[in-house]
């Protein structure tokens, strides 16, 4: 099973070792699914550890960072989506998530985002929030 992760997943991991995102990295360190990104995704990591709203409680200097996102590049699945959605209008990151879980065949994207949320599901991939995805493996 291939899943996405959101970046507010992501850095949730990184701001709390506990709740259910860090069940999810376990989860998926443990090997029970897969996890799949992409060069947009990976983008938006980098661009939001550099905000100083989040800066204040996660301390990475810029080659932390780098050393993060080429761990997270070799570790996860790395697609290349050769299209682009505009399924979201209001929100283009959003739009990157879908190509990434769409051109890896996801069966899940994990989102806190309203945006994704709200569309439930897209071409038969289920959006869930991460607490919804670990109580479903936990069952």
């Amino acid at each position: 099973m291939i899943v996405v992760l959101d970046t507010n997943v992501l850095i949730s991991t990184l701001l709390s070792t506990e709740g259910p995102p860090a069940q999810i990295i376990e989860h998926w360190e443990g090997g029970v699914f897969d996890v799949a990104t992409s060069g947009p995704l990976l983008d938006e990591l980098k661009r939001a550890l550099g905000y100083e709203r989040l800066r204040k409680f996660i301390e990475m200097t810029p080659e932390e960072i780098n050393t993060l996102l080429r761990g997270w590049r070799s570790t996860a699945i790395f697609v290349s989506p050769k299209m682009e959605l505009d399924i979201v209008g209001d929100n283009p990151d959003v739009n990157r998530v879908l190509e990434c879980a769409v051109s890896a065949g996801a069966k899940y994207i994990l989102s806190g985002d309203d945006h994704l949320l709200d569309l439930g599901e897209y071409r038969g991939i289920e959006i869930l929030p991460p607490a919804g995805f670990v109580g479903f493996l936990n069952m």
